[in-house]
């Protein structure tokens, strides 16, 4: 497990290119018969990758988490974006195609992740925040998440954000979760950004090819700083840190936030002309 701990804002203004990518980018999440994770002391959320091929891969407790099994403390939300696969909880088998979601209550003692074919691995996406209370397991496809409508073509950030793990469509603790997709010819993800200081994000940015990247933007909104991010990459954002990316193509990510509430809407927005 790759640890990262927390950073405060006025230390992040010294970061060259390479601290900003040691502390905020997480470079490789899915590599087959693994399991990539990242353990972020921000609000503690844990971001895993989950490439099973021809065995099945389980979560277990360690010592970084102080449990005997993985969700004994916890809650997960989990999206597949590669192949079809099985996630089987307890024994109870659910099988995600792509884009399907799931979000998994506290208190599950058995976890783990198969692919259906071992020549198409599934790619489970998982996020995980500290849990106080258990929540029923709910898959969520695509088609059942909620969906907002955002963005023009004049600002080249239409979109649609799929709204998974999310108080209207099932009840979890602290972890909100979903992915949002861009139309062609849009890049920005969000523009006007803002910041919400009561949840921190975690976005994993894919659908892109070998010759495109994003533009992750970070840092207060008068120290503005970026990331070069490639397909299938996160970026660790702070609460105190501006949410907003470009890309040099349309993109699709998955974000995934904890904090201090569940309110979506809860963000100060930063004027474009405020930025430095």
């Amino acid at each position: 497990m790759d640890i990262r701990y927390s950073s405060h804002f006025e230390d992040a203004k010294k970061y060259d290119t390479s601290d900003l990518r040691r502390h905020f980018l997480i470079e490789k999440l899915f590599v087959p018969g693994e399991i990539k994770m990242t353990y972020s002391h921000i609000d503690r959320i844990i971001v895993a990758g989950i490439t099973p091929t021809d065995k099945a891969l389980s979560l277990e407790g360690s010592k970084e988490l102080g449990c005997t099994y993985f969700l004994e403390r916890r809650e997960l939300g989990v999206i597949n974006i590669g192949g079809a696969g099985i996630v089987k909880l307890d024994g109870e088998k659910y099988e995600l195609n792509k884009e399907d979601g799931l979000y998994v209550g506290m208190g599950v003692k058995e976890v783990s992740f198969e692919s259906l074919d071992a020549n198409s691995p599934a790619k489970f996406y998982v996020n995980s925040g500290t849990a106080h209370k258990t929540y029923p397991t709910v898959k969520i496809g695509l088609d059942k998440a909620n969906k907002v409508k955002a963005g023009s073509d004049e600002e080249c950030n239409k979109r649609t954000i799929n709204q998974y793990v999310h108080p209207a469509v099932c009840e979890s603790c602290q972890l909100v979760m979903g992915m949002t997709i861009l139309e062609p010819g849009s890049v920005w993800n969000t523009m006007p950004c803002h910041t919400h200081e009561r949840r921190m994000e975690v976005y994993l940015y894919f659908n892109m090819d070998e010759e495109s990247n994003v533009f992750h933007l970070m840092g207060t909104p008068d120290e503005t700083r970026h990331i070069v991010v490639r397909n299938e990459q996160a970026v660790i954002s702070p609460s105190w840190s501006i949410h907003s990316g470009v890309g040099t193509k349309n993109y699709t990510f998955i974000w995934g936030m904890v904090g201090e509430n569940q309110t979506f809407t809860d963000m100060d927005v930063v004027a474009a002309k405020d930025l430095r």
